[in-house]
């Protein structure tokens, strides 16, 4: 029987929404596997608007959900539609968008909060011990999501695996290829672009990802 996996997306583009080749690949893989998948991203102006060709700021502004949209090809809903009991699983790609949109890691480090939808929606997977996949930047949320003494990885940061231990998450260093598993709390994270020099780096360690997530879907499994 195939599991639903619910893939949040935080904007399009690298350095203000969700990292395009991170979230491609992930859709990839859980499709390869079976997987069914529903897209979701808040209906928020996102932070910032960048001009990804120069680096440099835009004055212009966007929704994260419309944006989120380019990479889902339009099939992608309001965050607040989604509820854990319709998923087996949950997958956040990275992108500055998770840094920016789905909380403010990037303005207020170990300081930050969750955007309140996700938390919630986050924090219900935790309670009913449903696996999450957390990739590249998103995993700095994790103690947020967690609570005190939760395992990840953001790969080998120096700077923000120092605030994922501030905000009490346990750090763990990554290779590019790998993904560190929190088994009690079934939560999985690897660095992607975090280390990744090319998409296929990347891939490496999101499709070990995607398919352990998978894996822990079907522990409960009769």
């Amino acid at each position: 029987m195939s599991k639903k996996v619910a893939v949040i997306l935080s904007g399009c583009g690298v350095y203000d929404g969700a990292e395009i080749q991170e979230s491609v690949i992930t859709l990839l893989r859980l499709d390869q596997r079976g997987a069914q998948v529903q897209c979701f991203a808040p209906d928020i102006v996102q932070l910032q608007v960048i001009n990804h060709l120069t680096g440099e700021q835009m004055s212009e502004s966007r929704n994260v959900l419309v944006e989120s949209a380019r990479i889902a090809r339009g099939n992608v809903k309001d965050l607040r539609e989604a509820s854990v009991e319709d998923f087996d699983a949950l997958i956040v790609p990275g992108g500055f968008g998770a840094a920016k949109n789905l909380s403010n890691f990037a303005v207020e480090g170990a300081g930050c909060t969750v955007q309140p939808e996700l938390l919630a929606l986050t924090e219900a997977f935790a309670e009913a011990g449903k696996p999450v996949g957390l990739i590249c930047i998103s995993p700095a949320l994790a103690a947020k999501i967690y609570g005190p003494g939760v395992t990840c990885t953001i790969g080998t940061d120096v700077d923000t695996a120092a605030a994922v231990t501030k905000m009490g998450g346990i750090h763990e260093d990554c290779a590019v290829t790998d993904i560190v598993e929190d088994t009690a709390r079934k939560l999985v994270s690897t660095p992607a672009y975090m280390l990744a020099q090319n998409i296929s780096e990347a891939a490496s360690g999101i499709n070990k990802l995607v398919d352990r997530v998978l894996e822990l879907t079907h522990e409960n499994d009769e």
